[in-house]
């Protein structure tokens, strides 16, 4: 009877071992097809989205709501429109980004050429913003300038775009938020709280004075004076003492109600 058991018990194992190294063999193959399928699928959506490209190419150079809607198509399958498509170790004939391969190059020279007006409008404004400006206002100046898309309109979209594809150059041009504005920073250096925070307050109210900090965030003296000897270093503020308390403008928050 023990014979009988464990010859019973030795089985079972070698079948178990067996049914363990079928699953793993199956769940392989299921893999490997799911694989195939995924990528089928991606060759299929990036051929449609190609001739998409070609098809509705002038509106894509000409309209900024249809440039970026291309590009969160393009996006939304792991494409970039503005990294090199020899990343992945594609052919080095083939060459240039996707826009450049999709568009003969237009778009992307567009992209190009914004990038260069937008550094050129960071370093023109630098000395009244400290190296801070609205992304809204780089765009009302690039719109006046010449030469940009052949009088292209640009969207803050494309602007934001452009910054983007300096990244790679290692420009330290990067993209921040203060309130509802999105700021462009063209200086390497990070706002801390306390300045992000009277950059705010100045936004909402126009200015500030060292007593609407203390009133307003319950800040000490010695705190307020700090932050706002902070920014004037960075001029980032503007100084006005023509009031009775000496009051602290922002000077993109002037150009914008100026542009109003």
């Amino acid at each position: 009877m023990s014979s009988n058991r464990r010859g019973v018990g030795l089985s079972a194992f070698t079948r178990n071992h067996i049914s363990t190294a079928q699953y793993a063999s199956h769940g392989n193959a299921l893999r490997s097809a799911q694989s195939d399928s995924l990528q089928t699928q991606l060759s299929v959506f990036q051929s449609l989205l190609h001739q998409f490209s070609v098809t509705h190419a002038k509106d894509i150079r000409s309209n900024p709501t249809f440039r970026a809607e291309f590009a969160h198509m393009c996006n939304a399958i792991g494409v970039d429109p503005l990294a090199s498509s020899n990343a992945g170790g594609g052919k080095a004939e083939s060459g240039g980004s996707f826009w450049a391969q999709m568009l003969g190059g237009s778009v992307n020279d567009f992209y190009f050429e914004l990038a260069v007006r937008v550094v050129e409008v960071c370093r023109d404004t630098r000395a009244e913003n400290g190296g801070m400006i609205a992304v809204a206002e780089v765009r009302q100046r690039v719109q006046k300038g010449k030469g940009i898309g052949g009088g292209m309109e640009v969207s803050d979209d494309d602007v934001l775009r452009a910054v983007d594809s300096l990244h790679p150059l290692g420009s330290g041009f990067t993209i921040t938020k203060l309130g509802h504005n999105q700021m462009i920073r063209s200086v390497p250096k990070e706002l801390n709280i306390d300045q992000s925070t009277v950059l705010e307050a100045i936004q909402v109210l126009g200015y500030v004075t060292i007593s609407m900090l203390q009133i307003n965030l319950s800040w000490e003296r010695a705190r307020s004076i700090a932050a706002i000897d902070d920014l004037i270093a960075d001029s980032l503020v503007w100084v006005d003492k023509q009031a009775e308390e000496t009051e602290y403008w922002s000077p993109t928050f002037i150009h914008d109600t100026g542009g109003q």
